[in-house]
């Protein structure tokens, strides 16, 4: 091994790799996979990872690649004994301990202008070469590098993404046709406990290049997964466009692509959002969101929660409680409100 700024543990060989991770040698080649043979495997039993795929609005549908039992468990355990002693930037507040959606907002409250940008398809953005420079400035060699990198990155098989469907939407097109040719190389799969970590080390330059533009700015920076937001003052308001084009610049030069259809300037006169978060005064939950949730506690308070959950969500009634905490979080007299409406509910007609 080459010498580590972090304490990730000693794995010089491809022998002591299998040991690490209780394997034999045979079992870390076909689970690392490193010549790509998910790609075109027909058997569903001999692929590493299950396939589902959601729509959404405003673009190409979700691919969702979930490891299985075996491999889930070596990701894990590459994560907290390696991934999780190499820090990510400073201003990365997604993915890591201490740091949520609440600290990404929290660093935007109060400024006149709020520029708010989406990374697209940020996991299947980071290819399996990016991911093996992060296991080679970790010290790894090599070879351990290059099967770290298999274990942590995947290939969608042909038919699994000739079932997702073309959006309806042409100017979604472009972008769909941009997912799949990502989707067909080695890239960090949505859906593995690993590509979190590695997404966010493999961000370090962007969140260094954009958090030093900020600061030359007079401004905030804070990115949470792939929501980049920047605010200031009326300095930056007034030179919006050009921050645009430099941040479009930068994010290009650091290997990602801006999904444009998602960028949005908000001033202080409207409602500042991030992540859900509004950051005008304070963080606080839209007013909107407040009364849609109080709704479908008085309705369960009124009618039953079998009735007020129309959804069907599984565990209605831990489903309430995480949604009641996220307000409280953000504003403790509405969370205080909501929590009294919910002690109203009788669960045992559930």
């Amino acid at each position: 091994m080459a010498p580590s700024a972090w304490p990730v543990p000693e794995i010089a060989t491809l022998g002591d790799l299998a040991a690490f991770l209780d394997l034999h040698v045979g079992e870390l080649e076909w689970l690392a996979d490193r010549r790509g043979l998910e790609r075109s495997v027909d058997s569903e039993q001999l692929r590493n990872y299950a396939y589902t795929w959601v729509p959404r609005r405003a673009g190409p549908p979700r691919v969702l690649e979930r490891p299985k039992r075996l491999l889930k468990e070596l990701q894990r355990r590459i994560l907290h004994q390696i991934l999780d002693v190499v820090p990510p930037h400073t201003e990365a507040q997604g993915f890591r301990r201490g740091h949520s959606v609440l600290t990404h907002a929290r660093r935007h409250v109060g400024n006149r202008v709020v520029l708010r940008f989406d990374l697209e398809d940020f996991f299947a953005s980071v290819h399996a070469g990016r991911v093996y420079g992060v296991f080679r400035t970790a010290g790894y060699p090599e070879s351990v590098a290059h099967a770290l990198t298999a274990f942590c990155t995947n290939v969608v098989p042909r038919d699994e993404w000739a079932r997702v469907p073309a959006p309806a939407d042409p100017r979604v097109t472009p972008a769909y046709h941009r997912l799949g040719r990502r989707l067909a190389t080695p890239h960090l799969p949505l859906g593995a406990p690993t590509s979190p970590a590695l997404a966010n080390l493999r961000a370090f330059g962007l969140d260094r290049r954009l958090s030093a533009l900020a600061t030359s700015m007079g401004a905030a920076y804070s990115r949470y997964a792939d929501d980049i937001a920047l605010s200031g003052d009326a300095w930056l308001l007034e030179h919006a466009p050009g921050v645009r084009a430099t941040i479009a610049t930068v994010v290009q030069e650091e290997g990602f692509r801006l999904n444009e259809r998602k960028s949005q300037l908000m001033t202080s006169a409207g409602r500042q959002r991030l992540c859900g978060v509004v950051v005008n005064k304070r963080p606080n939950v839209t007013r909107r969101d407040f009364d849609l949730l109080k709704a479908v506690l008085h309705d369960a308070a009124r009618n039953g929660p079998t009735a007020a959950n129309r959804a069907g969500v599984p565990d209605f009634r831990a489903h309430l409680l995480g949604r009641i905490s996220w307000v409280g979080s953000l504003n403790p007299g509405r969370g205080a409100k909501l929590r009294r409406l919910f002690e109203q509910i009788d669960w045992d007609t559930a």
